[in-house]
């Protein structure tokens, strides 16, 4: 076990000390800047997929998905931040208490 904590620790170091090893001009291309921009929208997307359709035993479907289903509906018709979560809070609990 601390065998596993000690080379997690250490590849840390090693990333973070890549950061300051990495030419500047490397840093502010145009490529660099594209990934720099969505990567954190593939991440965020790819965490809500995970955490919407996974159950202990296998992909699972339940009142997650339809709240992740009107957030997105309302996402693309511009409601504002707060009611997309508000909506599909709402659209879960109700399902949930729905369905029992």
């Amino acid at each position: 076990m601390w065998l596993v904590v000690v080379v997690g620790s250490l590849g840390c170091y090693l990333i973070k000390l890549l950061g300051y090893v990495v030419p500047q001009d490397w840093l502010a291309g145009e490529r660099c800047n594209r990934v720099n921009t969505l990567l954190p929208i593939a991440l965020l997307s790819s965490l809500v997929v995970i955490l919407t359709l996974s159950g202990s035993s296998g992909p699972l479907l339940d009142a997650r998905l339809a709240g992740v289903a009107v957030a997105a509906v309302l996402l693309v018709l511009r409601a504002p931040f707060l009611v997309v979560v508000v909506a599909a809070a709402a659209t879960a609990a109700l399902l949930r208490l729905v369905v029992g």
